[in-house]
């Protein structure tokens, strides 16, 4: 095998191996993960658990939390912070359900 074939053949592998990760992490995240997202994003740690608690009991996890509250701040054309904080006091849930198409129990 020259260099080349050796090169493309060593990444052909490493995409195989890596694929179902890749897929995994798109399909799945976890609470401190979200968490971890709207740390990032300027939440207190506080802030931050409370929202993805909300998220949880909104059947939202599956878009991510930092999603959700980007999503409202688009919708409603308001800054991330001030989105995050409307849904902690429980504004903006069902407009920001209603953009995801997920229907309210």
């Amino acid at each position: 095998m020259s260099d080349e074939e050796l090169r493309k053949y060593f990444w052909q592998l490493a995409e195989r191996a890596v694929a179902p990760l890749i897929g995994l992490a798109r399909e799945y995240t976890s609470p401190s993960i979200e968490r971890s997202v709207l740390l990032r994003m300027g939440f207190s740690s506080l802030e931050a658990k409370a929202l993805v608690e909300k998220v949880i009991a909104h059947n939202l996890m599956g878009k991510g939390a930092g999603h959700v509250v980007y999503r409202l701040s688009r919708l409603e054309e308001i800054d991330i912070r001030t989105a995050g904080l409307k849904l902690l006091n429980d504004v903006g849930w069902e407009r920001v359900k209603e953009s995801f198409g997920v229907r309210s129990c």
